[in-house]
């Protein structure tokens, strides 16, 4: 695409824009009065007006059902609550609907999902993941690591750039795999890097984690809802993400899992089991003897957490809406105009991938100089970015509510702050 270096063309893009309606159906927070320019869609996506319709359905099917509630609502039983996301769930991760359930915290599946999936013996017994990967990895590897009674720093495998790189390239994987297979237990990465914002090649770091015997998860935290996956077709084990980020859910928003359905659909296969996944035509029996639901669903522990939940299903109905197609189309053109703007800028560089393939909205900015200052004036002057330490300013256009305005206006701030 040819852009154009200008407020007018700006405005041409955001009056041609196919979803330019969707920014309406959120609310924008106000910086002096004024719509904020918010780039933090990546830390906490923005509240769709649709929540308060979702959450007081459930509110007033409390107050006049009680517990009937759970079998006896007009919308939405209860009981099934976690079945009415899986639709929508399974399209954005390319999934089938068994192998997708919305369930607990991100770092909480995490566990439940290593519990079944890292089963090290003594010759099989290593971890591999992104060096500087997000702490809720690092933290939850680590103590599964020595949950297992194996030393950490012998058995964490971390694979780090090159010499001179930001990012990863797909042989830094590939090598470290082989280096380490006959040892390998799983291999757990970001779908995208938190940091960096690249987005990962699934399918091939996957197929070389199955070649050397081991398992493959993903934290796809800051990749659903941004970037197309295909869960199913590139064979991953199994994954875990939080809804709070592009899938616009709310702060501490019920998380979601994947496990592929030659796992999921297998009874055998060993899990941390609750109440929740216990086959529901004998749940209230109450009896012992742990029965799995099949698929993703048997990995469930406790009744769903209806008010999250709710606020999910609001966000879910947008993307049902727009579908990943259309949404991405726009986040590559809208990430695509912001790269070439700030190309314009001395004082930083993007460290993020140049190759769309290989990002989804998110550019992560290094300061040469005066980085924390530059970040005090962008805010200041209404924009809502996200400081990493030691030099990074992430920002992230989100397609269903920025617009092109958005990152010309934060184009301008950002030269004259970065002085």
């Amino acid at each position: 695409m040819v852009y154009e270096k200008s407020i007018e063309f700006a405005v041409k893009m955001d009056q041609e824009d196919p979803l330019k309606d969707y920014r309406d159906k959120f609310y924008i927070p106000q910086v002096n009065g004024k719509d904020s320019i918010y780039f933090t869609g990546n830390s906490l996506g923005l509240q769709p007006k649709n929540v308060n319709k979702y959450v007081n359905e459930e509110l007033n099917g409390w107050a006049t059902l009680g517990v009937e509630g759970h079998f006896h609502s007009n919308k939405r039983p209860w009981f099934e609550y976690h079945k009415y996301s899986k639709e929508a769930l399974a399209k954005i991760v390319g999934a089938n609907p068994s192998e997708v359930v919305s369930m607990n915290s991100l770092t909480t599946n995490l566990h439940l999902l290593m519990a079944s999936f890292y089963r090290p013996t003594k010759e099989r017994f290593k971890i591999l993941i992104e060096g500087g990967a997000f702490p809720s990895d690092q933290y939850a590897v680590e103590s599964q690591i020595k949950l297992h009674g194996f030393d950490y720093e012998e058995a964490l495998v971390e694979v780090f750039p090159k010499e001179g790189q930001s990012t990863l390239d797909l042989d830094d994987f590939t090598s470290a795999i082989e280096q380490h297979g006959d040892s390998l237990a799983l291999v757990l990465i970001g779908g995208i890097q938190y940091y960096t914002g690249q987005f990962f090649p699934i399918k091939e770091i996957t197929a070389a984690a199955h070649k050397a015997g081991a398992m493959m998860g993903l934290d796809l935290a800051h990749a659903v809802g941004n970037v197309p996956l295909s869960l199913h077709d590139d064979g991953v084990d199994f994954a875990a993400w939080c809804s709070y980020k592009y899938l616009n859910s709310g702060p501490g928003g019920v998380s979601g899992i994947f496990v592929n359905d030659k796992h999921g659909l297998n009874p055998d296969t060993p899990r941390m089991s609750g109440w929740w996944g216990h086959d529901e035509g004998e749940r209230f029996l109450m009896e012992k003897g742990f029965k799995p639901m099949p698929g993703a669903d048997g990995w469930q522990l406790s009744n769903v957490n209806i008010l999250s939940s709710a606020v999910h299903l609001a966000s879910l109905e947008i993307y049902e809406e727009v579908g990943m197609d259309a949404l991405r189309t726009k986040s590559l053109k809208l990430t695509g105009f912001m790269e070439y703007l700030l190309q314009d800028v001395e004082g930083i560089d993007i460290i993020t991938p140049s190759k769309p393939e290989e990002r989804g909205c998110q550019l992560s900015l290094e300061a040469k100089r005066n980085g924390k200052e530059a970040f005090k004036k962008l805010t200041e002057a209404g924009v809502i970015a996200d400081w990493r330490e030691p030099n990074a300013i992430r920002v992230a256009p989100v397609p269903l509510y920025n617009t092109y305005q958005d990152v010309y206006r934060f184009y301008e701030i950002l030269k004259e702050a970065i002085g």
